[in-house]
This record gives C-alpha cells, sequence and structure tokens, in this order.
C-alpha cells in the first residue's frame, strides 16, 4: 500500500489524560457510565467493523442503500472539493461518496478523521491506492474537540454517517452541531446519518445480536482501561444489556456487575467499588424522527436541502446548507 502522512492532534499522554478524566468523573458518579468513544483501540474497531455485518445490524446495510442510490445527487448539488470524514472508521460506504464526486470531476481530497489510528491508516491508505488522483490527508483526532484543524479546500462536504450523532446528549448533539457549522463557510455542506425510530424489538437485537459480537464491543471499554490505566476489571464478571428507553428514544448500552466487585485503577488513582446488579452506562444511540432531524440542523445553522431513506425507511440521511447566521 501507499504510505501516506496522518496529522495527529492526540498524543499518547494526552490520550491517557483525557482517559483518565473520564474514566473519574464517570465511575464516581451516581449512576456509573463512560464515554463510547473508549470503545475504539485496534480491537474495538475490529469488533465494530464485524458487527456493521451482523443480520441483526440493519444501519449500515440501510445507510449504505441510501449512499448507493443518492451519492451522485450528492455530488451534483455539492459539487464538493474536498470531503471531510468525521469517525472514518473503515471508510467502506464513503467509497460510494468517492465514486460519485470523482466521477462528477470536483473532487480534489479526502480528509478522514478518527480516534483509532490504526483504523484510520488502513482506510486512508487503501483509498489512496485506490483513488491516485486524489489527495487523502488523514487525522487522528476527536471530532468533538479537532474540527478547526481539518485541511482541505472549498466547498466541502463534512460526511457524518452511522448514526454516530446519537451517541450524543441532547445538549451534546447541539453544541457539536454548532461546531460543524462554526468551520464550515456559508453554502458548505453537511451529510448527516440519522437512525429513525422504529419497533424497539428491531433496536432491541441491533443492538444485542444472537452471536455476542456486541457484547465483546461493549466490554472492550473495560479492556482499554485495563490497558492504558493498569485497571484489574475481569471483563468476564461484566455483562452487556440493551435497553429501549421510550420516554427519551433511544438506546442504551450498559455493562453490569455479575456480582459484588472492587476495581483497581492505579492509573486514575481510584478504586471502584460494584454492587451485583449494578450497571455502567457505555453508549446511547438515540433515534430520530425526520421533523426533528431538520429542527436540530436549523438550530445549528443549517438549512435542509434533501433528505433519503432506505426502501423500509428505517435510516435517514440529509444533506443540509450552512446557512448566514
Amino acid at each position: 500500500m501507499t504510505e501516506i502522512d496522518l496529522d495527529h492532534h492526540r498524543s499518547g499522554d494526552a490520550v491517557t489524560a483525557e482517559l483518565r478524566a473520564d474514566v473519574v468523573a464517570g465511575l464516581t458518579a451516581e449512576r456509573k457510565w463512560l464515554p463510547p468513544k473508549w470503545f475504539y483501540d485496534a480491537e474495538g474497531s475490529e469488533l465494530f467493523e464485524k458487527i456493521t455485518q451482523l443480520p441483526e445490524y440493519y444501519p449500515t446495510r440501510s445507510e449504505r442503500e441510501v449512499l448507493a442510490a443518492h451519492a451522485g445527487d450528492v455530488a451534483q448539488l455539492t459539487g464538493a472539493h474536498t470531503l471531510v470524514e468525521l469517525g472514518s472508521g473503515s471508510s467502506e460506504k464513503t467509497r460510494l461518496l468517492l465514486d460519485a464526486l470523482t466521477g462528477h470531476g470536483t473532487l480534489e481530497a479526502f480528509v478522514p478523521l478518527d480516534v483509532s489510528e490504526s483504523a484510520l491508516a488502513e482506510a486512508a491508505e487503501a483509498i489512496s491506492k485506490d483513488y491516485p488522483g486524489l489527495t487523502v490527508r488523514g487525522v487522528v483526532g476527536d471530532f468533538t474537540q479537532h474540527l478547526d484543524l481539518l485541511p482541505g479546500g472549498q466547498p466541502r462536504v463534512v460526511a457524518f454517517l452511522g448514526g454516530t450523532i446519537g451517541n450524543f446528549l441532547p445538549a451534546e448533539r447541539a453544541a457539536f452541531l454548532r461546531s460543524v457549522r462554526e468551520v464550515l463557510d456559508e453554502g458548505e455542506w453537511l451529510l448527516l446519518g440519522t437512525d429513525l425510530v422504529k419497533d424497539p424489538g428491531i433496536l432491541e437485537r441491533a443492538y444485542d445480536d444472537a452471536a455476542g459480537v456486541t457484547g465483546e464491543f461493549d466490554k472492550n471499554v473495560l479492556r482499554v482501561i485495563n490497558t492504558r490505566l493498569g485497571a484489574n476489571f475481569d471483563v468476564d464478571e461484566f455483562e452487556h444489556v440493551s435497553h429501549w428507553d421510550a420516554e427519551n428514544e433511544w438506546i442504551e448500552m450498559r455493562l453490569r456487575a455479575r456480582r459484588a466487585l472492587t476495581v483497581d485503577i492505579p492509573g486514575a488513582d481510584l478504586t471502584v467499588e460494584f454492587a451485583e446488579g449494578e450497571h455502567i452506562r457505555t453508549e446511547i444511540s438515540a433515534k430520530f424522527r425526520p421533523a426533528g432531524v431538520e429542527e436540530e440542523l436549523a438550530a445549528a445553522g443549517f438549512a435542509l436541502d434533501r433528505w433519503w431513506t432506505d426502501s423500509q425507511q428505517r435510516f435517514g440521511v440529509s444533506l443540509a446548507r450552512s446557512v448566514r447566521g
């Protein structure tokens, strides 16, 4: 594969300090929690790619169906010179956009951003090889912190796919969308993937598959803490749980202690007690309604231009233009 440069905005020491702060805040809270971004070391990224191929996990297939049908529309409407992908992972679905934009003749650069250096490097190198006329600049960073450091010429389209926007609490989501708007000039674009409200049974199966891959992915956050902070979590003493919260219209992923436990986390100077059956919330995955998506985009400074769904109306992809504040 062709070697490419990566821009690093997360040093190892900074990542450890950030993890330490999150662990202290989350595991000393009355209701324990951990942010989902800590799933994604090399092993976690591989597990998530396996999840996207599971029969129960419809979002990836549904979003791919939408992009296959409408990537050409994105290229025609945006005429983008730069495609920025936030939380790019393997960038597999993004190839549909790359094909359309390069075919349209406007695309000059692809800028994938991800917290996982291993997943980012592999994807960026593969795309650099397969699209030889394209400038590929990978950015190792956190899309909640490093948006203002993204390279690339205008006009840009920022793609935030996979329904990852649902991992934010509502106030966090509003702040994030505003931060994307702040780095874009008027008339530049946001392509957003949003998982839609649907039958709770479909949702719960998608987040608790029969093969147990999602459970291993969920537990990986504990492995990351063990590795980076020297903790002694016994991963097998926690079980994965998914729960549909009808009031908030989101799925919660949790880890439940099988018995009373004491965990030492030397790198955070912390000892944590778990009661039998106590939960750590590791992720929320909000589900959306079309009118709500349009309202949230408008509040952040975007005007909805196009709204597309898959044939089963399980997943929505919106194309929105940044407008004058």
